[in-house]
């Protein structure tokens, strides 16, 4: 009686483990481990919670739907794992600068990616006074006098 409730329990793990084999993945979809680095572009000192938001782009150039952010640490560094291969679009945005954004294609199992972010430049106004351009000065009369 015994041997047949472990010869039982034998043929029972064997037929789970056979099943979890057959459920793996035929085509297993390479990815990349992406390292963000987020510093400032006038002296170079990391931007912290700065957030680094990440969305696939299709063959058109569309950005498709879905996408994760992530929040840089003090040092201005954040990480993820699992990127499938293809174009990227990268957005960093933070307080007090100027929206980043690039596409990258991503085409190896580790990727490091440093943004430098500016901070906002003054919108020109014709209302505010500005420097006098010089004027334009016309070409020379034509020396010639009519005979």
């Amino acid at each position: 009686m015994k041997k047949r409730i472990i010869v039982g329990a034998a043929v029972l793990l064997l037929a789970i483990a056979s099943v979890a084999v057959g459920q793996k993945d035929k085509y297993v979809e390479p990815t990349c481990w992406i390292y963000f680095t987020v510093v400032k572009d006038e002296n170079g000192k990391p931007v912290r919670n700065a957030a680094v938001v990440m969305h696939p782009v299709n063959a058109s150039g569309k950005q498709e739907r879905g996408g994760m952010e992530l929040k840089t640490n003090p040092d201005g560094k954040a990480d993820f794992d699992g990127v499938p291969y293809g174009m990227l679009r990268v957005q960093v945005l933070a307080p007090g600068f100027q929206t980043y954004g690039e596409d990258f294609d991503i085409e190896k199992d580790k990727a490091e990616i440093t943004v430098k972010l500016k901070r906002p430049q003054g919108q020109y106004s014709v209302y505010e006074d500005h420097p006098a351009e010089p004027p334009k000065q016309s070409p020379p009369p034509d020396s010639k006098k009519p005979n």
